[in-house]
């Protein structure tokens, strides 16, 4: 049996370069195996419309749907934070692009 391997290009946090980033400075992709992807502000609608656009684009950008594990919801009361944070537990192989490099991978 022969391992086959594939080559990513990731940029210094793991993520794929081509990968959508979430449009509003207040959100943000994190460091965990399951990466929470953050959208913070003070309004929740706002935080989960922004929420799902960038789900949809980065589907859009993956080619399928995106391995969400988990959507947390919390809050932070300190002065001049925004109030509410939205994570998506998201699928790190997901975020790094690996079903395109696999795909990509499949057509050579």
């Amino acid at each position: 049996m022969t391992e086959q391997t594939i080559q990513l290009e990731l940029d210094d946090s793991g993520l794929s370069p081509g990968l959508p980033a979430p449009s509003n400075p207040r959100d943000q992709v994190q460091d965990v195996p399951y990466r929470p992807v953050e959208f913070r502000d003070d309004d929740l609608p706002s935080a989960l419309e922004r929420c799902a656009v960038w789900l949809r684009q980065a589907q859009e950008w993956l080619g399928e749907p995106l391995d969400v594990l988990a959507i947390h919801l919390d809050y932070d009361e300190r002065q001049g934070s925004p109030y509410y944070d939205v994570k998506l537990l998201c699928n790190e192989e997901d975020l790094a692009g690996v079903p395109i490099a696999m795909r990509n991978k499949d057509k050579s």
